[in-house]
């Protein structure tokens, strides 16, 4: 575990630039790429260029397909033609790097983190490459604003220039009423659009600016403790509360949303700090999109949602205000065994299959593994001066009527771990979606056989037991004795 710590903090520490704001105007990215290759998917499939946003309003305004299911509803083209470019979802959601962030070594409920620092800062980087070390700010105060920052580097001029175009944001960046955090993409990172993409629509401009702004103070350290950041941007299909963002930090060093690297930090102005990074973020896409854009680990999940008809109640987001999803895996199914598997996907098992796939849902919480959205509440982060840290427990109502998942968080920093039902720890945490959050889990949760039971594992129940656990919540109907009877 402290092997981890440390080369993460190695990794870390070779991957920041931190700058004195007063030579922002000469700061020096980090000049490892030559050429400007367009690193995320979203700019990697070339359309014509001179049709590239047409294309895409186009799509949308005839609800066309996205992977194999139509949109139920097509709401906020401009909001979703961020995540529809090259006609799949996995385009602006880095899913595959998402997956990877799963973490089995460690678990919090066991194993408490050593309290304090590591005895012994890493010395050595990769083999035949010495370590760099941050550059580290002065201690003066600063004396511009984050606007007037950004507007005066020579490597944020792109940025400078779309900002312009929207008076509410300058004004924003440059007020000194509150502390900002902007993840301002370098002109690096403009440089990765196609040379001959037509200007997207202003609407679409906005919001996605927006998305690299937090309305609260993110420095270094307190984002290396946070696992998602609110931003400025309007979850519209969770509620009047902030999109998230998330954080990761690897052996790549910190990244923002899975594939957008952090080349400069804690670049302080007189309201707010200045992160700089080398890819534009992109708002999410919806969790069902998400999992449909990823078959690898989540067909079986996606064929469950389209033959027992949840797929469009899951689509359509007028009926709820974000949610949480627990979304197993196809390996998780896999744990199953072929014969509930069978049962399960054949006609006289869809009820049974929808059951199980609603106990994996709840509407109208939002619960992140640092946040949480409640129909009725704000999210309630911890002081940012603090290390987060202790056990949190949720109930978390479900689709199926009187059956919550109990929910355990146990927290130190970034270090987090959740259980469910006392027995299956999420193996990925924060698939942040536009409407909610998705949690991968290893194993497919089974209601327990009494209000706050202990849950099994799956890979020791029978197919009797199964379909006892889920009785109660399947429609009584003649399925059971038609079965069995082949005469009929």
């Amino acid at each position: 575990m402290r092997c981890v710590s440390l080369l993460s903090a190695a990794a870390v520490a070779s991957a920041f630039v931190v700058p004195d704001q007063t030579i922002f105007e000469s700061l020096s990215i980090e000049d490892q790429e030559i050429e400007y290759p367009s690193e995320h998917p979203f700019w990697s499939h070339e359309h014509q260029a001179e049709s590239f946003w047409e294309d895409l309003e186009e799509t949308f305004t005839k609800a066309a397909n996205c992977a194999k299911h139509a949109f139920a509803e097509i709401v906020d083209s401009a909001h979703e033609t961020a995540v529809s470019y090259g006609e799949e979802f996995q385009d602006a959601f880095a899913g595959e790097a998402w997956l990877d962030t799963a973490e089995y070594d460690l678990d919090l409920f066991e194993e408490p983190p050593h309290h304090g620092p590591p005895h012994h800062p890493p010395h050595h980087g990769p083999p035949g490459k010495k370590p760099r070390r941050p550059h580290h700010p002065p201690h003066h105060r600063p004396n511009q604003t984050i606007w007037e920052l950004i507007s005066k580097s020579k490597y944020t001029t792109k940025l400078a220039a779309v900002v312009k175009e929207f008076p509410d944001l300058v004004e924003l960046l440059n007020s000194t009423k509150a502390n900002h955090t902007i993840f301002a993409p370098t002109d690096r990172a403009f440089a990765k659009i196609p040379k001959h993409a037509p200007k997207p629509p202003k609407e679409f401009l906005e919001k996605l600016l927006t998305y690299h702004i937090s309305p609260e103070f993110y420095p270094a350290p307190r984002i290396l403790v946070s696992r998602t950041i609110p931003t400025a941007l309007e979850a519209k299909f969770i509620g009047k509360v902030p999109q998230r963002l998330s954080t990761q930090v690897s052996l790549k060093g910190l990244t923002v949303n899975f594939y957008s690297r952090v080349v400069a930090i804690d670049i302080f102005a007189t309201n707010g700090v200045i992160h700089g990074i080398d890819s534009i973020l992109l708002p999410p896409p919806k969790a069902v999109d998400i999992i449909s854009a990823l078959p690898g680990e989540f067909s079986t999940l996606d064929l469950a949602l389209e033959k027992t008809g949840l797929y469009p109640a899951f689509n359509d987001t007028s009926s709820h205000n974000g949610g949480t999803l627990f979304a197993p895996s196809n390996f998780a199914f896999k744990r199953l065994g072929p014969r509930i598997n069978a049962f399960l996907f054949s006609r006289f098992g869809l009820k049974y299959l929808k059951a199980l796939i609603l106990y994996h849902a709840g509407d109208n919480i939002t619960l992140y593994s640092d946040a949480i959205y409640k129909l009725d509440a704000d999210a309630r982060p911890p002081p940012h001066h603090k290390v987060p840290k202790g056990l949190i427990h949720v109930d978390l109502p479900t689709g199926l009527e009187g059956k919550s998942l109990s929910i355990d968080i146990a927290r130190f920093g970034r270090l987090i771990t959740m259980k469910i039902n006392g027995f299956t720890r999420v193996a990925v945490l924060d698939g942040i979606a536009a409407d909610g959050v998705i949690h991968v889990v290893p194993n497919v949760l089974i209601p327990p056989k009494t209000p706050g039971g202990i849950a099994v594992a799956e890979d020791d129940m029978d197919l009797d037991e199964f379909k006892a656990r889920l009785a109660p919540f399947v429609e009584p109907e003649e399925a059971e004795w038609v079965e069995e009877d082949p005469e009929l």
